[in-house]
């Protein structure tokens, strides 16, 4: 006896998908080319400003965040302080029209810290113009103080035009006067100068800065200007001279004196003992000072004889 099985066929299950996803491409090209031009347009438009977008922020999201570095500089600080950015190569942007300079948030401390060795930014002076933007209903004392400050910057400026000088600061004490004309005070003042290396001021540019600061405030005496360079040598004192009576040329002439005969006594020993075995130094002591004599003679004889003069003369005749 013979048993056959039959294995039932499963029936080919016909999947319509790839069809309907060859043909919704078509379709969608279809119904794109049957829109109007002016929609086609309006497509097109859409499609580029996302893509804009999209482009424009990738582009923000790749820039570094920029942050204030200095603010209300004046005109010759914020162009040094620009000069230094672009020897270092630091990217820098400005803001609030142009009153701010920013720089990659980043390196702010570190910048600062390198313009700050540099001497930037070394400050503005203000002058007369801090008057004009004082507000309504100041009290007399600020007034007071305003007109103060705006004095010295204009005798800071005014100093600061000499050659030789770099910057300079100046101090005005200006007492309060009262009524009573015997308990009034005097105004005086102090200069601080920064000279340029090799620079030295002589007798006359002293005087000219003391006067010119004495001249500016009523009942200031030249006597009350005090001058000192930046290493706190007083070059002008009261009695018009530095602390040892000497000025900027007889400093001068006493270096070079000293110079002269320390390398004159260099010269004299060093064949004997040896360039390391000798130290010379040799300080001068030149004396300055200035003597006015005044002379009366009497020699009312001096034809006869001029060797003597003759006190008394008797003559007698035979």
């Amino acid at each position: 006896m013979e048993v056959s099985a039959v294995r039932p066929q499963s029936p080919v299950a016909t999947s319509t998908a790839p069809t309907l996803i060859q043909e919704a491409p078509t379709g969608f090209l279809a119904r794109l080319n049957d829109l109007p031009l002016q929609r086609k347009l309006m497509l097109g438009g859409g499609i580029a400003a996302v893509l804009a977008i999209i482009v424009a922020t990738i582009l923000w999201s790749q820039q570094a965040d920029y942050k204030v570095l200095y603010a209300n500089l004046s005109d010759k600080d914020g162009g040094a302080v620009l000069a230094q950015l672009s020897q270092m190569n630091i990217p820098y942007k400005h803001a609030d029209g142009g009153n701010a300079i920013l720089v990659p948030a980043a390196k702010v401390h570190d910048v600062r810290l390198k313009l700050a060795s540099a001497g930037l930014p070394k400050g503005g002076v203000v002058g007369y113009e801090l008057m004009e933007t004082q507000r309504f209903g100041v009290t007399q004392f600020q007034e007071r103080l305003n007109f103060q400050r705006g004095l010295e910057g204009e005798l800071t400026r005014s100093i600061e035009s000499l050659a030789a000088v770099s910057s300079a600061r100046v101090h005005l004490a200006l007492p309060n006067q009262n009524g009573f004309f015997r308990e009034q005070q005097k105004p005086s003042a102090s200069v601080v100068l920064t000279l340029h290396s090799g620079r030295t001021l002589d007798r006359t540019q002293i005087a000219g800065i003391v006067h010119l600061v004495s001249s500016s405030v009523p009942e200031m005496s030249p006597k009350a200007v005090s001058v000192l360079d930046q290493t706190g040598s007083l070059l002008s004192g009261p009695d018009g001279s530095d602390q040892d009576g000497l000025d900027a040329q007889q400093l001068q002439y006493v270096h070079q004196v000293e110079n002269s005969l320390t390398k004159r006594v260099v010269d004299l020993l060093e064949p004997v003992v040896g360039r390391d075995n000798l130290r010379a130094q040799v300080t001068a002591e030149v004396d300055f000072s200035q003597v006015e004599s005044t002379a009366e003679e009497f020699k009312p004889n001096q034809a006869q004889k001029a060797d003597a003069a003759i006190r008394s003369m008797q003559t007698t005749e035979t």
